[in-house]
């Protein structure tokens, strides 16, 4: 019977939207402000949720979009993940050309069918069949349609009436309808700013949408497009039913259902963990002997089964393969700090080199990545459990300075994780140079990185030869041409978060000559190159989502064959962004060049951006400034 419903409802949908597309595959109906600064144009998007129960949805979707050009090819968007719980019962693709013909259609069982996840997964049961189609000519339209039934109602679709950059839509509705006695929580995300109607609780209309251009230091794209959010109180995940009328209920569904029975540990396990921290004084020296030992003992690797890989496998399989997954390592790793009588909460978060919070006002199965929480008097030390290099207690450029969720046997609790302050992340270079009369430099580099730097780059340690050469000459010095990397070797101090790399260089032909003088940039090893382009009319507001400290000192030795003719002045700048401070002196035929540059966090206005710009350009100009030498007579 339900089925029966489901088709009727699918059919007056088709109904309802086919009498609208007698013009939408004909490219020149679009609208010209459409088309501008767009790669494709979604003409029609109707997608329809129909929730039967806690356990049970039905997903229908109706989509018409044109591709201008070869850019917006990944812009389809014709593909439908499935696996156990999630069922097509239709999928179909039409090509049109330029004039609304059609030329090509593809059925359900012609679609590429793949793995949904990496190849480094190990094993998973999400799949996805997508559209592999190679167009002829631009621009060509696509219609998609698609109708899944869900049996695990833990993930509600949600809507994005501006898909991305370069794209515009022209027309765009999500309804949800539930014949369900279940609760639907719906969130939206500025739709006033793009007049988006809203026509009942679950149905809202998006029409003539231009596209939006990304912009240099823009903040994440969720946090000025429109988006909505949606999610059912009651809930289940493949069997296993929950509750989420806030966090609180989402953890306690978390941890009494997907974490609690899982952390139990072989006999033997439990003695060895707690002979090595038997001599330590406090719980946070024992954290750190667990996490070295869980270090040691596993590797990562991705596996996505279970509770729609949310649930993670037993702390007794981690131990016997030695391997799991964020889930199964954050969890071991709270198995064995349990057995030593140390307090951890297990702690579901967005992991990215972006700031991308858990949001805190909509309880729902948010976050990509597990890693773990330790009390510390009134503040928490984080653990990525998946790093078999991490300094103890290090999560800066991926888990750093967001809100997350964390799982504790009283429930769901969002926090703040550690923020990296500005004079936190420290790169200091000290470089010892001596420039010979030819105009070529030897130098000895020593760079010491902490805070978020430690971060960009402690993985240097790990490459080969050949890739660490290519590294300094092609990324970190890419501004210096011919160099010659002669030495390198580097120290981990995992205890102070401090890596440190001892670089010895050759650049020949480092200077340039004008008649019998040499002009020589004494900022060798730390210029800025590149600013951020100009906007005439900027639309964004723009964020420096880590500030920074660099300190740089050289000591250049000059030929005894040359002198300085000239040199800068001090330079001091300081705003709200930072500041910038230069020095050069010269004694003793020898330049001693000190530099420091403060660049700050923040969230700044698109008027702001003006003056941010004209900041980096200042600084750019007296980082490429000259000294002019001259040979002694």
């Amino acid at each position: 019977m339900i089925r029966i419903i489901l088709l009727v409802l699918s059919s007056l949908i088709y109904t309802q939207i086919t009498a609208q597309d007698d013009n939408l595959f004909n490219v020149n109906t679009i609208p010209l402000e459409l088309r501008i600064k767009s790669n494709a144009v979604v003409r029609s998007d109707y997608t329809h949720i129909n929730v039967i129960d806690y356990d049970k949805f039905v997903f229908t979707n109706k989509r018409i979009i044109t591709v201008l050009n070869k850019e917006g090819d990944y812009k389809i968007g014709a593909f439908q993940h499935y696996d156990d719980n999630i069922k097509i019962q239709d999928l179909e693709v039409r090509i049109y050309n330029s004039l609304g013909k059609e030329i090509k259609k593809i059925k359900k069982n012609e679609f590429k069918d793949v793995s949904a996840v990496p190849g480094g997964t190990l094993y998973s049961d999400s799949r996805v069949k997508y559209l592999e189609y190679t167009p002829i000519n631009y621009p060509y339209t696509v219609l998609f349609e698609t109708e899944v039934v869900y049996n695990s109602t833990a993930f509600i679709p949600s809507w994005r009436p501006i898909e991305g950059f370069y794209i515009s839509t022209e027309n765009a509705e999500y309804k949800i309808s539930n014949s369900s006695d279940i609760s639907v929580k719906v969130k939206t995300s500025n739709f006033k700013d793009y007049n988006i109607k809203r026509l009942s609780d679950y149905h809202f209309i998006a029409k003539n949408l231009k596209s939006i251009e990304p912009e240099s230091f823009s903040p994440d794209f969720s946090t000025y497009a429109p988006f909505l959010k949606a999610a059912l109180t009651k809930f289940e995940m493949e069997g296993v039913k929950g509750v989420n009328n806030n966090w609180v209920d989402f953890g306690l569904w978390m941890n009494n259902n997907l974490i609690n029975g899982t952390q139990e540990l072989p006999q033997n396990v439990k003695n060895t963990i707690k002979q090595l921290t038997a001599t330590a004084n406090t719980d946070m020296e024992k954290a750190k002997i667990v996490y070295e030992y869980m270090q040691n003992k596993t590797r990562y690797v991705s596996v996505q089964v279970g509770i729609g890989g949310w649930k993670p496998m037993l702390a007794e399989d981690v131990e016997r393969l030695s391997y799991g997954d964020c889930k199964a390592l954050t969890n071991y790793t709270q198995a064995l700090l349990k057995e030593v009588g140390v307090a951890s909460y297990y702690t579901i978060i967005y992991g990215d080199d972006k700031l991308i919070d858990i949001d805190k006002d909509f309880s729902a199965t948010q976050g990509n990545h597990a890693i773990l929480c330790l009390p510390n008097n009134n503040d928490y030390i984080w653990l990525e459990c998946t790093s078999q290099t991490n300094p103890f207690g290090y999560t800066a450029n991926f888990t750093d300075d967001r809100d997350a969720l964390i799982i504790t046997p009283e429930g769901g609790k969002i926090v703040r994780t550690k923020v990296y302050a500005t004079e936190e992340n420290i790169q200091k270079i000290d470089a010892e140079v001596f420039l010979d009369e030819n105009g070529a430099i030897l130098a000895d580099v020593n760079i010491q990185s902490k805070g978020a730097q430690y971060g960009d780059h402690e993985g240097i340690q790990n490459k080969t030869i050949k890739e660490q050469e290519l590294y300094y000459k092609n990324n970190f010095w890419k501004d210096l041409n011919n160099l010659e990397i002669l030495k390198m070797a580097f120290s981990n101090d995992k205890d102070s978060i401090v890596f440190t790399e001892d670089i010895k260089v050759k650049i020949p032909n480092y200077t340039s000559k004008a008649g019998s003088r040499f002009l020589f940039q004494p900022n060798v090893f730390n210029k800025i190159t590149m600013v951020p382009p100009r906007y005439k009319n900027r639309k964004l507001p723009f964020v420096i989502e880590r500030g920074f400290t660099d300190l740089d000192t050289y000591r250049i030795k000059l030929s005894n064959n040359l002198h300085v003719e000239a040199k800068n002045e001090p330079v001091s700048i300081q705003n709200k962004f930072g500041s910038y401070n230069l020095n050069i002196t010269t004694s003793n035929n020898v330049i001693n060049y000190r530099r420091e540059l403060i660049l700050n966090k923040g969230s700044y206005s698109k008027e702001d951006y003006h003056e941010f710009r004209e900041f980096l350009l200042s600084i750019k100009k007296h980082d490429n400034s000259k000294i002019v030498l001259n040979t002694k007579t």
